[in-house]
């Protein structure tokens, strides 16, 4: 894929636009970045961010309930949402041709979203439903993310479980709801992104037709999400009634990625030191000589690399049988980390690891959908867009040195540790 230059701009109403050409390319990427996600939420108010994920697609001024999804297929594409931390994301791929018509629709429901008490209630039912599906009835459902933040963090923003409580939701009021969307779905809160086979100028222009005239309305203050690291290590259960092996997470403080990019990417390619290939560290050790475990690996994010602003996890997920000790899981574990803090990882593991980091992110930036809606993701939280093009070789350009004080961070042993706990308990 050719690195087309990226093109920002910003309407009057303060919604900032990003686009970038991809000559050659069949289809076109539209996303909406709403500056709303989980950890704007207050206590007794858990799941709204989610729960409006859904209501976004109940209609709108012009467009009907479910309307959203009919005219995106008969065009030949594809939408979804997304409910993060810190935002909300609603994304299509379809045919160039079709983009007018698409800005119409993600337009209508940011300038009058229709609101009904019907389909408030009729959302939390489907909300519940998935949240038993996917969480409460389903073997390691929502493991660790739903949970391990609640260990490792004290502020209810970062620590409480992004699903929500069913107390909460069943609460929830049309009015609380219409305030919800008045204070966060505001073109000032948002990024419209535009990716693929697109004239520059044309897309800029349809943008302004569909959003310039959409009321000012103010952004919102940011959530106030700081806290300080733990000053050791903190420990917790979760017990699963429908897993079959246990499971042991790790949960640590990453740098911060609008403050310290390069530190934060070093402990990307240590990930890929530690679980990224069947001869990476934790994985040779752990899984295939000890059999202390069925499977490892580890990721910078709840729900990936870049995907959150400070405070973000850096998580190791073990599955082992119930008679491996949880201390003899980190026993192992901390060990490696040691070792690499100590003497920096080897000449082979550093190029193994940068390569994996490197092309792998490459490769998910070929797809579409995941570049277009990394473009909002790093103009949204980091302004910097840009990174789609520039992460790779920055990742291919960690030293040893890096590694090394990467591992040594988490040396320190200022981490959470959740055990997951099976019908048949844990073995001590």
């Amino acid at each position: 894929m050719s690195r087309a230059p990226v093109i920002r701009s910003t309407l009057s109403n303060g919604l900032r636009l990003v686009v970038q050409p991809l000559p050659g390319m069949p289809s076109v990427g539209v996303a909406v970045h709403y500056d709303v996600g989980f950890r704007s939420e207050l206590p007794g108010r858990s799941g709204f961010a989610h729960l409006f994920e859904h209501v976004m697609f109940q209609g709108s001024e012009h467009v009907g309930p479910a309307d959203h999804f009919r005219h995106v297929q008969a065009s030949g594409g594809t939408a979804n949402g997304s409910t993060h931390q810190d935002y909300t994301d609603f994304y299509q791929v379809l045919p160039a041709s079709a983009l007018d018509r698409l800005l119409f629709l993600e337009a209508d429901r940011m300038r009058a979203l229709r609101i009904t008490e019907e389909t408030l209630r009729t959302q939390i039912a489907v909300v519940k439903e998935e949240i038993r599906q996917s969480v409460t009835d389903k073997p390691y459902g929502g493991f660790p993310w739903t949970v391990l933040p609640g260990v490792l963090y004290r502020e209810f923003r970062n620590a409480h479980n992004g699903y929500g409580s069913f107390g909460d939701l069943e609460a929830a009021s049309l009015e609380e709801c219409q305030a919800f969307y008045e204070t966060y779905y505001t073109p000032a809160n948002a990024v419209l992104t535009i990716c693929g086979n697109v004239d520059p100028r044309h897309a800029l222009d349809l943008a302004d037709r569909h959003f310039g005239g959409i009321p000012a309305r103010p952004r919102p203050a940011p959530p106030f999400l700081d806290e300080p690291e733990p000053a050791g290590e903190l420990r917790g259960e979760h017990r699963d009634p429908h897993a079959v092996l246990a499971a042991t997470a790790l949960g640590y403080r990453l740098p911060d990625p609008a403050t310290s990019l390069p530190q934060y990417l070093s402990h990307m390619v240590l990930t890929q030191m530690l679980t990224g290939r069947d001869s990476a560290r934790l994985k040779r050790h752990m899984a295939h000589r000890s059999e202390l475990l069925t499977d490892v690996s580890s990721s910078c994010g709840l729900f990936g690399p870049l995907r959150a602003r400070s405070p973000e996890t850096l998580v190791v997920l073990a599955m082992h049988p119930r008679t491996t000790p949880v201390d003899a899981v980190l026993d192992v574990l901390d060990t490696e980390i040691a070792e690499l803090a100590a003497n920096g990882p080897t000449g082979l593991e550093l190029e193994e690891g940068r390569a994996l980091a490197s092309a792998g992110t490459w490769r998910g930036f070929d797809n579409l959908v995941v570049r277009t809606r990394a473009l909002g993701t790093y103009e949204l939280l980091f302004g910097a867009p840009e990174l789609v093009d520039t992460l790779a070789p920055r990742l291919a350009a960690v030293s040893a040195e890096d590694v090394r004080s990467a591992a040594a961070h988490l040396a320190r042993g200022r981490r959470a540790v959740l055990s997951l706990i099976t019908p048949t308990g844990v073995y001590r």
